[in-house]
């Protein structure tokens, strides 16, 4: 059939290289291996690929411009737009899966990566690696490539007198949309591109009303909470997602490579050219540079709505959560709140320390020691992608981190 994919003799790997992670990541790398000849399977604990980009809230669509968000082997289609939503990603990576003949096992978690025991002096080079997995498998690999994802575990805050809220708490990765919230006074905690979008959705009552019809945008008004506001312990740094036709995601592309300190300046200057003062509504400007801050693992705010919402004050900044008494959060500046509900757009963690925690192949923060395509020293033929959240787009980096493996696995277990 025109336009498939080549089909590689795999009948003489008995062993294959495991893949842990059906997302945009797994799938990526073991396209790239397959198309290199080498057996790839991958493992995913749900019951099909893309499991937590179909648990994402409605309104997503990527950052990233789709011209930059494919991966290997397959371009997304252009009727899915610029700015491809949630769902459309997620037909993307099924069809991905089909045109690429992928071998995906659904319904098996890896709990636990071990070393083989192999008495060849070559140690775990040789031997591989055993996969321990539910049900009692113990599966044997040449290699293992752990996807698992950036988002894997919610993390809620331990915020003191949690435990006595009244009102209804809840992490980010359990908002959909408005509706539920309609009429309720809200209390967004923490200004990540997540959590700056679900504010903007709870005002606008699910969906950017310019684009609707006058009933729906009615509808849209009966589903908005009655207030939204947003704790912020650090200001963030806010960048158009595209500016007289160019996406951000280029600008972060062009800048990775250059000295911390002078993106910094640059920043700073767009920022005060295309970005207004918010600092009379409760959002000052960061003090610390941009990609300084990107450094530090924090990605700047793409503007979807947010700062209209702020200058219209739709959504009201306020300080960071401090502690929780009965129906009151108390805030870092000494306010006290009553909101209905709180929405924790906190974070994740990888939650990689019972699978490969024992192989010290971690860093204190929890994050693999090696990436883009290299294994760590202690632990050959053990890969990891998507652990990193880099300015120059998730997707566009799992490509690359993809080919990368691809090229550097084969070598590995000639």
């Amino acid at each position: 059939m025109p336009g498939a994919p080549a089909q590689p003799d795999m009948t003489t790997q008995p062993r294959p290289v495991y893949v842990i992670g059906a997302g945009p990541g797994g799938l990526a790398v073991a396209a790239a291996l397959r198309a290199r000849g080498v057996r790839a399977v991958v493992i995913e604990k749900s019951d099909r690929v893309a499991t937590s980009w179909r648990g994402h809230y409605d309104r997503l669509h990527l950052h990233t411009t789709r011209r930059l968000s494919g991966l290997p082997g397959l371009r997304i289609p252009r009727r899915f737009g610029r700015w491809v939503s949630r769902d459309d990603v997620v037909r993307y990576l099924e069809k991905y899966a089909e045109h690429h003949e992928l071998e995906i096992i659904t319904g098996v978690e890896v709990t636990r990566i071990d070393r083989a025991t192999d008495p060849t002096p070559e140690g775990a080079e040789a031997g591989g690696w055993t996969l321990h997995a539910t049900g009692g498998r113990e599966l044997a690999a040449a290699a293992v490539v752990v996807a698992t994802g950036f988002n894997h575990t919610p993390a809620l805050p331990d915020w003191p007198g949690a435990g006595t809220y009244t009102g209804r708490l809840l992490h980010a990765s359990e908002y959909r949309d408005a509706a539920p919230f309609a009429g309720l006074d809200v209390l967004v905690v923490g200004v990540g591109n997540t959590g700056a979008e679900i504010a903007v959705d709870l005002t606008e009552g699910g969906g950017d009303q310019r684009r609707r019809r006058r009933k729906d945008a009615e509808d849209t008004t009966a589903r908005r909470a009655a207030s939204v506001r947003l704790a912020v312990r650090t200001a963030p740094h806010i960048v158009r997602r595209s500016t007289a036709g160019w996406p951000a995601q280029r600008t972060g592309i062009l800048v990775r490579r250059l000295p911390v300190r002078l993106v910094d300046r640059l920043g700073a200057l767009v920022a005060k050219a295309s970005v207004p003062d918010l600092s009379a509504y409760g959002l000052p400007r960061p003090t610390t540079g941009l990609y300084s801050r990107v450094r530090e693992g924090a990605i700047p705010v793409q503007d979807v709505g947010l700062i209209d919402a702020v200058r219209a004050r739709t959504v009201v900044p306020v300080a960071a959560v401090e502690s929780v008494d009965g129906a009151e959060v108390v805030l870092a500046d000494g306010s006290r709140i009553a909101p209905d509900v709180v929405i924790a757009a906190t974070g994740y963690r990888r939650a990689l320390e019972g699978l490969v925690g024992h192989l010290d192949v971690l860093d204190g923060r929890g994050r693999p020691l090696a990436r883009a395509g290299r294994s760590p020293v202690s632990a050959p033929g053990l890969y990891f992608t998507g652990f990193t959240n880099p300015i120059s787009g998730m997707l566009r980096e799992l490509a690359l981190d993809a080919e990368k493996i691809a090229k550097a696995l084969p070598r590995r277990l000639s």
